[in-house]
């Protein structure tokens, strides 16, 4: 496969023709916030949080879905993205009920660690406080919609990897939520093998093991990309 050569952060680099400047960025130890993304399963840039600036075009390209390309210069640490990706986490704090001090992920949070990250420190817009349930209808597991930024980490993982596609998307906006085959409670989805890979690829505390303490929601996620690869490659040994 052909190699390319691309400036990132005036960082000259090189990458595999056909891999994302996300990828690129991560090979070249270059950190650009993600939410959405996961190793192990296909990109969807929903939650535009890896938006990065690329010279010669005109909007923010999603540094996950961007591939790269001969000569591209590509700038992920200015001050319009830095504020685009506060802007970014202060509206998901806004949209649903996430209260770090009493959510089960406590210091395990994706979400959390990108609020530091991008530097928030409190959140400008009136929160909409929506009346979310929590599902724990699954002798396993809890779904708490209130934590949920609906990143579809879940809805991927299931589908690419276990093969179920117990989750998807409904709704639009802030009405939008996850839910298990057709809109049943989870307990009762026929399609769940209960293998937990959803609660394992989940960023906040949306989706966790039932009866686990804080101390215990911290995800191993490199296993997903590990059985992406062991899978197509057929190397079973890390």
């Amino acid at each position: 496969m052909a190699v390319v050569t691309l400036t990132i952060n005036d960082e000259l680099t090189s990458a595999q023709e056909g891999v994302t400047v996300l990828e690129a960025a991560a090979n070249a130890d270059i950190h650009i916030p993600t939410l959405c993304h996961v190793d192990g399963v296909g990109d969807v840039g929903a939650c535009r949080v890896c938006l990065v600036e690329v010279v010669g075009e005109r909007k923010l390209q999603p540094a996950c879905m961007t591939p790269v390309r001969e000569g591209m210069v590509v700038q992920s640490e200015t001050e319009r993205l830095r504020g685009y990706r506060r802007t970014i986490v202060e509206l998901l704090f806004s949209e649903r009920n996430h209260v770090c001090s009493v959510c089960v992920a406590n210091g395990h949070c994706e979400l959390q660690d990108l609020a530091i990250d991008v530097g928030m420190d409190h959140v400008p817009y009136e929160y909409l406080y929506p009346d979310c349930d929590v599902d724990a209808t699954h002798d396993r597991f809890t779904l708490d919609h209130n934590r949920c930024v609906l990143c579809s980490r879940c809805v991927r993982v299931c589908d690419e990897i276990e093969g179920a596609h117990t989750w998807d998307v409904m709704g639009r906006g802030t009405s939008s939520r996850v839910i298990s085959d057709l809109n049943v409670p989870w307990g009762s989805a026929d399609s769940c093998t209960s293998c937990g890979k959803c609660v394992m690829a989940c960023p906040t505390g949306a989706l966790f093991t039932r009866g686990a303490a804080t101390a215990e929601m911290e995800k191993d996620r490199s296993t997903l990309a590990f059985l992406t690869r062991a899978r197509g490659k057929n190397e079973w040994v890390r």
